[in-house]
């Protein structure tokens, strides 16, 4: 599901709302969600799951196509580790 196909689904589900309403809510929850990561804090949904930042430390790879050595610098990675209800409900529990 895209972002738009989203906004029409809460849309449908809600007619009191105006659809500028809605994509406003969900630019807002993903912005929320975004500035939070970027400070570094952890964002849970209760049932659904937790998104955080990873530290990925920096190493040395290697170029494919030369197979020279390349230094890769370090990294903050998001990550999302799935909620309890959503891992049941995926698995058919």
């Amino acid at each position: 599901m895209i972002r738009s196909e989203l906004i029409q689904k809460i849309a449908d589900e809600n007619p009191h709302l105006f659809q500028r309403d809605v994509e406003r809510i969900v630019s807002t929850i993903f912005e929320e969600i975004t500035g939070a990561m970027a400070d570094g804090d952890r964002v849970e949904l209760r049932g659904f799951g937790a998104f955080s930042v990873k530290k990925r430390d920096g190493r040395t790879g290697r170029n494919p196509r030369t197979g020279e050595a390349v230094e890769v610098d370090e990294k903050h990675v998001p990550f999302f580790k799935t909620g309890k209800l959503l891992r049941d409900r995926l698995n058919g529990a």
